[in-house]
């Protein structure tokens, strides 16, 4: 396992998502969690929606059976996202703490290592997150603080009223879904890729030092589901089967290789349930893309040439 250091702690390149545990069962999770820290994974992602909190109640059971798990890992959940009929975004200062409050019973943990709002919040006051986070810092209930979905100067809107650095931020990336580097790529040209939609949030996030965390490493879209075998993805499929041959790793392997190889170091999220498949996940930490290899499958993912 690769690490990263990001404001003086040692975390893994790979996170363990822990979306899609709620079909799962204890031991299945305690199998998982055992599996992951054995590679050498110590970070785990959670949110308080996730499985309508029966992930983290799930994880958390098993941190029951193994409390000496816990000082080997790194805990991290979002709040933020309220699923009361229509859905809707909350960063007052009361939902902020009884948010993390839920997750730390749920969690059966004292503290969060990290703690994420969970996309923007348009109505947030900065002020008012900034007394949440406070409080959360002052109880030792969260050590660190990130975000999810945020642009640029939404990020810098929140850290102009905050004490605590953000550190995280959590944005969907991979190949087909690369709208990061194609505003870069495309500057100066009429394609619709060249639109800046996030504000360069890319190059701000390097400049700031905050962690980029990519989620639905493999999925092209919600409605088309996984790129891999995706008949809509021949071209992209076929140079992933050439790389997976060369360095003999499986076609994720290549996904995640493809995303690592990016020098803004980058903590994507393995949302596995499978020990197999965080095995292949892994595996891909072992290669390193040449620029010719990275390109192809980025212009095969977008289906459009380079400028």
């Amino acid at each position: 396992m690769k690490y990263l250091k990001i404001n003086n702690l040692k975390i893994s390149q790979l996170s363990a998502g822990c979306m899609r545990f709620n079909n799962t069962t204890v031991e299945e999770v305690e199998k998982f969690v055992k599996f992951a820290l054995d590679q050498g994974i110590n970070f785990f992602d959670h949110a308080d929606i996730y499985g309508d909190g029966k992930c983290e109640e799930l994880f958390g059971q098993v941190l029951k059976k193994h409390p000496e798990w816990r000082k080997r890992m790194f805990i991290q959940s979002k709040c933020g996202i309220v699923k009361a009929g229509p859905t809707y975004f909350d960063f007052t200062k009361k939902h902020i703490i009884e948010s993390v409050e839920g997750s730390l019973k749920r969690l059966q943990t004292k503290y969060l290592d990290v703690l994420l709002l969970h996309r923007p919040d348009t109505l947030f006051d900065p002020n008012e997150v900034a007394e949440a986070f406070n409080y959360l810092v002052k109880t030792k209930k969260v050590k660190y603080f990130g975000v999810s979905n945020m642009n640029s100067m939404q990020i810098k809107l929140l850290q102009s009223k905050l004490k605590q650095k953000i550190l995280f931020n959590q944005m969907q990336f991979n190949p087909v879904r690369s709208e990061m580097v194609n505003a870069g790529l495309f500057v100066n040209t009429k394609e619709s890729l060249g639109i800046v939609r996030d504000g360069s949030l890319l190059e701000y996030c390097r400049l700031k030092n905050i962690l980029i965390q990519p989620w639905s490493i493999l999925q092209a879209s919600r409605e088309e589901g996984t790129f891999l075998e995706n008949k809509d993805y021949p071209e992209l499929n076929n140079i992933l089967d050439e790389l997976s041959k060369k360095y003999k790793i499986t076609k994720s392997g290549i996904v995640i290789s493809w995303i690592c190889t990016h020098p803004a170091n980058m903590q994507p999220i393995c949302g596995t349930t499978k020990t197999n498949h965080l095995k292949e996940l892994c595996d891909g930490l072992n290669v390193k893309l040449n620029h010719y290899e990275w390109y192809r499958l980025h212009q095969a993912a977008i289906k459009h040439k380079l400028p």
